[in-house]
Order: structure tokens, then C-alpha cells, then sequence
């Protein structure tokens, strides 16, 4: 039985990734080679692998869109994974690191270093837990209190991410204002219950940015509900 930890290599530089599969092997994993997104997402769906390297300018779909669907799909949103990429500006990095990817390499670069990156990253995970929950295509990691849609990061205030999170765990069941103010803000606080209504239009907004799908539903004379209808 290979109890190496997995990697899945995703490179379309015939040059880069040969490389990178040697230094992988020399240091004790099993790797699986991709080319394409289209091959990347079929190997990883295969088989989960401990953590992915991806390249963002393989071809369709690029690595960014790769990382995106990554982030949507139960099995691999909390997946280790690194981009690289010779785009070095900082404006492309936040935009790798936003899309879901955990770290972000950028070319020319060591194998030394991708080696050191690539254990440092496995670390954490492995440490973490990565405690993941979701509903549709958003996604929240518990450990690191971070929100997701469509694997673009959602950057909420302290309540707006305690009343996801209370939705997200109860999906479907109506909540009254009373009783959200119970289970978000606890017993024994005094706040107006118009409060939860000024809070949940904070929610939806920070989490439908473009217009889409809103999940959390309103239930005349009832409350609120997180659902897909």
C-alpha cells in the first residue's frame, strides 16, 4: 500500500513540470500530472490528494477558474492548494489568494523553496482541521473565521457572520426575529428585534454581491429561513 501523500501537479510548461515532478518524488510524495484544467479537475475528482499545485495560465479552464470550482465542490473546499504564476504584482497575488488558493508562488522560483512552501502548507492543515461548513456555493472555515462565495472571499462584520453560520447549520428551518436574537446575540441580551432585520439586509448584501442567488428568505409573519427555492 503508498502511503505517500498525494500531490496533483498541474503545469502546461513541458520544461517546468518535469522538474517539479522530480523534486515532488525526490521528497517523498506521489504526484499525478496534469496539463489542462479540464485533466486537473478529473484527477483530483478521482482521487483526493493531499494538496494541489496549479499554474494559472494553464488552458481552459485557467487556474483560477480551476481553484474557484475547487472551493465550490464539498470534497476539496478546504484542499490545500498553491498557484503559481509569473505574474508578480501585488494585485494579481490578493486576487490568487482571494480566489481560494492558500498560497501563491511566483515564478522564477527554487525548488528548494517550493518544497519548504509546499511542507509548510501541509502543516497547517494538517494542525487546523480546516473545519469547514457550506450551503450552496458559499462556504465558511470555521477555524480561520473566513466566508467564501463562488470562491471569491466575503468579508463580513462579527453578527453577519454569526447569523450566516446559525443559518448555514440549521438550512430550511424558519427563525423568528426573537428567536434569532436567542441563538446569535444569546439570553438575557436587550436588543430592539428590528435590529435582526437591519442585520440580515447587512447579510445579503455582503453575500449577493452581483446580483446573485439569495439564499436567505423571507417569511411573511414568520421570520427568516436559508434555503434554495
Amino acid at each position: 500500500m503508498d502511503n505517500k501523500q498525494k500531490i496533483v501537479v498541474v503545469e502546461d510548461d513541458a520544461a517546468l513540470l518535469p522538474m517539479i515532478t522530480h523534486n515532488l518524488e525526490k521528497n517523498g510524495f506521489s504526484v499525478r500530472e496534469a496539463t489542462n484544467g479540464e485533466d486537473a479537475l478529473m484527477l483530483i475528482k478521482e482521487e483526493l490528494p493531499a494538496l494541489a499545485i496549479i499554474d494559472w495560465m494553464i488552458p481552459a479552464p485557467t487556474g483560477i477558474e480551476v481553484c474557484k470550482i475547487l472551493r465550490r465542490w464539498k470534497e476539496t473546499v478546504s484542499l490545500p492548494i498553491i498557484i503559481l504564476s509569473a505574474k508578480g504584482e501585488e494585485e494579481d497575488k490578493v486576487r490568487g489568494l482571494n480566489t481560494g488558493a492558500d498560497d501563491y508562488i511566483t515564478k522564477p522560483f527554487s525548488p528548494t523553496e517550493l518544497i519548504a512552501r509546499i511542507k509548510s502548507l501541509l502543516r497547517r492543515s494538517t494542525s487546523s482541521g480546516k473545519e469547514v461548513i457550506g450551503f450552496g456555493d458559499i462556504t465558511l472555515n470555521l477555524d480561520e473565521h473566513k466566508v467564501f462565495r463562488d470562491g471569491k472571499r466575503i468579508h463580513l462584520g462579527p453578527t453577519e457572520y454569526k447569523l450566516l453560520k446559525h443559518f448555514i447549520e440549521n438550512p430550511g428551518r424558519v427563525y423568528s426575529r426573537e428567536q434569532l436574537l436567542d441563538s446569535v446575540w444569546g439570553h438575557g441580551i436587550y436588543v430592539e428585534s428590528r435590529t435582526v432585520d437591519t442585520h440580515i439586509r447587512r447579510l445579503r448584501k455582503a453575500i449577493d454581491p452581483s446580483g446573485q442567488q439569495n439564499y436567505i428568505r423571507t417569511v411573511r409573519s414568520a421570520g427568516y429561513s436559508m434555503d434554495n427555492d
